[in-house]
């Protein structure tokens, strides 16, 4: 117990919210914690986030750039920095609205703490304790042990709660350790079923004047020069946004006829608004039939990003559908199905929001794997050997091999026009424009855009990694590496590198009037043929001066071509940049069996927090094309045509596949499984157990989740 007079600061992180918080809770209603202050404490920490913006004048940064390892792009662009400057603030509203505060410096962990305890203990306020919530991450592991290192070295009790946002408690897991997690989703599903009943109690949030109060803000030592801190919300997202504002030269305009499917503020505020408004609006209730939508802000939770900074938990999200469910929360009365239980679209949402639990657990059992080129299957030999061992392209000589082809600088080059949307694949460009001005793209886009990258062109997946990472306004740590992963065939997908999206019949399927590509794509708005808005180069030299794009690059110097036609299928022989294993090892992966719920088909990647979890319905590897050459040109992708291929055996049609009794769902199914809110959805697919027959249907992974 603390010694009276006593401060106990709680270092927040992705816990940006007042109510389910277990350290706040605790601090509000035990009479028995000792503290007489509380210091609530926000760290802006440089390695994460440019904090160059908090300096005035003409000092410099004694930091360098928050810049990622692989492709040098900055770790948080303007969509995110904006979002968590919203959701930092507003719970240091809420925090003063209980008659607390919150304190907000930048710098490292190790320097801001040990410099409050210093000052704190030199205006006699002995600092007795530093609390914190667990988050995964190196990073965030490295925080940590450097706070606990310098409490151990004070004489300072440091403790470091459960993490508790997510759908199942740690303590409740079915596995006593992370090493024990299965490799294989639908393996973990199954342990934590039924999710209805699973989620512990939320936590109501503390009463006004039950926490022990701020410290005095004289006894509070300043912020450590160069940096100041902003005192209002306009002027804190300023200094945020300031140094990221340019992450792109020459950034297109926004076009006119696109409209953001994020418009959503950051906070703990507005994330309730948004889950009452999904209930009230029956998003919940229709989200299974929604949720591969591509425009709008209701074709999926959106919930995602708050989910990654804490400003709503899981199981608060699981007990506001209970509400419904149950007929227990009148604000919910005159809502279909209100108090008829669980319906598919609240059972999806769960299904989501487990997946985004099972992301990072995985994150716990492969640590720093998560970030490696060769991923979670960095230790198989199956994968890491002989004619299995993956050939990526790279944009660097010093990584590059000697005989890549294309060269470096044609990499470079491609990873260039792939990030500002300039490829000529019409679904992939509209998703990187539309990344670029909202930090926002559906699940679907996800996992299509990952594909591309890792699957058709064969380049290291880890640059699209980070690409997302700047951008994603819902990016979160686990979801997109581990759903880049999963993609690009290195993760815990048990068909690894066969499965692969054809971003051209994912157009037709879900962008069936070509009004997404043509709204975030402008260029090609003039095309009236769907084929030629989708491939711009696939249309006529009368077609392309009609649409004003003679001497455009989309038409003239493509990245890729994929050979499609809407009947039919072309008759050249199928070629692929990247290594695919027999068909044998393929259907058990190492695991031994495949994933029934796994995404096929995904806020990185990558998609909203439910939505933008797995990857769902992708086509097989054979609907794949050759990378794209020196030149720019490539030899056509064979048996594409409604995704066909006849690679040893296998059977692609429609986003279906039947080899020696194995069946593969259509594009329209559920998209449950989502790595995190805000990925991809999409329809099924399935591979059968030993001893299932053909007709047994299961659900693939995604990028992100929505919830």
């Amino acid at each position: 117990m603390a010694q009276p007079s006593s401060v106990v600061i709680h270092l927040l992180r992705r816990d940006l919210r007042v109510g389910d918080n277990p350290i706040l809770h605790h601090l509000g209603s035990s009479s028995s914690h000792g503290f007489t202050h509380c210091l609530p404490l926000y760290i802006l920490t440089p390695n994460q986030i440019e904090v160059s913006g908090f300096i005035l004048g003409d000092a410099k940064s004694p930091y360098p750039e928050a810049r990622s390892a692989v492709g040098s792009y900055l770790r948080c662009g303007p969509h995110r920095a904006r979002f968590l400057g919203e959701a930092v603030w507003n719970v240091k509203e809420s925090l003063e609205a209980l008659g607390s505060g919150l304190l907000i410096r930048v710098g490292m962990f190790k320097d801001v703490v040990r410099d409050l305890i210093d000052g704190l203990t030199a205006q006699n306020h002995k600092v007795g304790a530093v609390w914190m919530v667990s988050h995964e991450g190196v990073e965030e592991n490295r925080d940590e042990k450097s706070v606990s290192a310098i409490c151990e070295k004070e004489g300072i009790d440091f403790k470091l709660w459960t993490d508790e946002k997510y759908l199942i408690d740690d303590r409740d897991l079915s596995i006593a350790n992370n090493q024990e997690l299965p490799d294989v989703f639908t393996t973990y599903r199954k342990s934590a079923e039924p999710l209805r009943e699973k989620p512990r109690a939320v936590l109501p949030p503390p009463e006004k004047g039950t926490l022990p109060p701020f410290p005095e803000i004289s006894a509070i030592p300043a912020q450590a020069p160069p940096f100041t801190i902003p005192d209002s919300l306009d002027a804190l997202l300023e200094v945020l946004l300031q140094p990221v504002q340019n992450f792109l030269p020459n950034l297109p305009q926004f076009p006119k006829s696109a409209v953001s499917a994020h418009p959503f503020k950051g906070g703990e505020t507005a994330a309730y608004e948004r889950l009452k408004h999904l209930i009230q609006s029956e998003g919940m209730k229709n989200y299974k039939d929604t949720r591969n939508g591509l425009i709008g802000t209701e074709f999926s939770t959106k919930l995602s990003a708050y989910l990654a900074q804490g400003c709503v938990t899981s199981r608060q999200i699981h007990h506001a559908l209970l509400g419904y469910e149950n007929g227990t929360d009148s604000a919910f009365k005159n809502v279909d199905g209100y108090g008829a239980g669980e319906n598919e679209g609240t059972a999806a949402i769960r299904f989501e929001l487990l997946w985004r639990d099972y992301m990072r657990l995985c994150h716990q059992k492969y640590g720093a794997k998560l970030f490696h080129l060769k991923g979670f299957k960095a230790d198989d030999a199956q994968y890491n050997e002989g004619e299995n061992k993956p050939k990526w392209k790279f944009p660097t000589k010093e990584l590059a091999a000697a005989d890549q082809n294309p060269s470096p600088e044609r990499i470079a080059e491609v990873l260039a026009r792939f990030t500002a949307g300039t490829t000529g694949m019409g679904l992939i460009d509209a998703s990187q424009r539309e990344l670029l001005h909202t930090g926002y793209t559906s699940n679907r886009a996800r996992q299509n855009v990952a594909s591309f990258l890792a699957k058709h062109l064969g380049i290291d997946w880890r640059h699209g990694a980070e690409w997302y990472e700047m951008l994603l306004v819902d990016y979160d740590v686990s979801s997109n590496w581990a759903n880049w992963q999963y993609v690009s065939g290195v993760g815990n997908d048990p068909r690894g590198e066969l499965r692969i999206f054809n971003p051209v019949k994912q157009a037709f399927d879900y962008d069936k009037s070509g009004d997404y590509v043509r709204s975030w794509v402008p260029e090609v708005s003039k095309l009236e043929k769907l084929e030629n808005v989708f491939q711009a180069c696939t249309a006529s030299a009368e077609d392309v001066k009609a649409a004003g794009l003679e001497g455009n690059i989309m038409v003239t110097d493509p990245v890729k071509r994929i050979e499609f036609t809407v009947e039919g299928k072309p008759s050249k022989p199928n070629k692929r940049a990247f290594f695919r294993r027999k068909a044998q090892q393929a259907r058990g992966g190492r695991s031994g069996g495949t994933d029934p719920d796994s995404p096929i088909s995904s806020e990185g990647q990558h998609g909203d927090g439910i939505d933008d979890g797995k990857p769902q319905n992708q086509t097989q590897a054979g609907s794949s094309g050759q990378a794209a050459s020196g030149d720019g040109s490539e030899k056509p992708a064979g048996q594409q045509g409604s995704d066909r291929a006849q690679p040893r055996g296998y059977y692609h049609g429609n986003d279906r596949s039947q080899s020696r009794g194995y069946h593969h769902g259509s594009g329209s199914g559920s998209d449950r499984g989502a790595a995190g809110l805000g990925r991809g959805r999409g329809g099924r697919y399935a591979l059968p157990h030993a001893g299932q027959g053909r007709g047994h249907w299961e659900q693939p992974p995604r990028l992100q989740p929505d919830a």
